[in-house]
């Protein structure tokens, strides 16, 4: 038990933090990597693989020296992936069917 108390309080508030945004941010390209393969755009999809593979490795590494940032990370994970599809859900704009062709 008190392992468990001593790596809550070896938290750094900040490094906790940022740990939330990455993660946050890092679904949020998730989000829009997986809508540019739908829509099958080569160059979007790249670009946001690599976007998304800059940001999961700073919350990566940061939380491998305590795993209590993890749980920032799966929160920020959370708010990222929800946040984005809540954006991309436009009220009027209907998705084209997974799998269809590209609109020309």
């Amino acid at each position: 038990m008190q392992h468990l108390l001593a790596a809550f309080f070896a938290l750094d508030p900040f490094v906790a933090l940022a740990v939330f945004v990455a993660t946050a941010a890092t679904d949020a390209c998730y989000v829009a990597f997986t809508s540019a393969v739908v829509a099958r755009k080569r160059l979007s999809a790249a670009n946001w693989s690599s976007v998304w593979y800059m940001l999961s490795s700073f919350a990566v590494i940061s939380y491998t020296e305590n795993w209590v940032y993890v749980i920032f990370a799966a929160v920020g994970s959370w708010v990222g992936a929800f946040l984005s599809l809540t954006l991309l859900h436009r009220p009027g704009k209907v998705p084209a069917p997974i799998g269809s062709s590209p609109p020309e």
